[in-house]
């Protein structure tokens, strides 16, 4: 099934954490958003080390990625120049690299929405240099 946006790191930590100051508001745009999400295997590496060795999130993070909800995209060798360039282009942010997965998949793949709680870089960047990302959920109450 072929994705229907994209899903970054502090999202899928907002779904697991009940205390996250995002948690209402990304299970609330979760139960609403088309799915299948395509993500990267270095999204779900900081979700790993984020979650760190506490049992019952690496279970939960697991059963969110098993649920069908998510799908990985390949990041291959022939992706590393482009990634290389998003990084050099946005250092003034700086782009880490997961984010620069992110958005390279977007434009591979022709997405423009992401489920991100990282407003301030994804209103930033941009996709194919030119088109603007679809965040969901809205900005957070503080």
């Amino acid at each position: 099934m072929q994705a229907k946006g994209l899903i970054d790191t502090g999202a899928i930590l907002a779904l697991l954490d009940r205390n996250d100051r995002w948690h209402a508001p990304c299970v609330e745009a979760f139960a609403n958003i088309r799915l299948p999400l395509l993500t990267s295997a270095a999204v779900l590496a900081e979700v790993f080390h984020l979650v760190g060795d506490h049992r019952r999130e690496v279970a939960a993070a697991w059963k969110l990625i098993g649920s069908g909800a998510l799908t990985l995209g390949a990041i291959g060798d022939e992706d590393l120049g482009a990634l290389d360039a998003l990084m050099a282009r946005y250092h003034d942010r700086p782009m880490d690299f997961a984010d620069a997965t992110l958005v390279h998949l977007a434009a591979r793949e022709s997405l423009t929405t992401i489920f991100t709680v990282d407003h301030n870089d994804f209103e930033t960047y941009r996709i194919g240099a030119r088109r603007r990302f679809r965040i969901v959920p809205d900005r957070a109450p503080h």
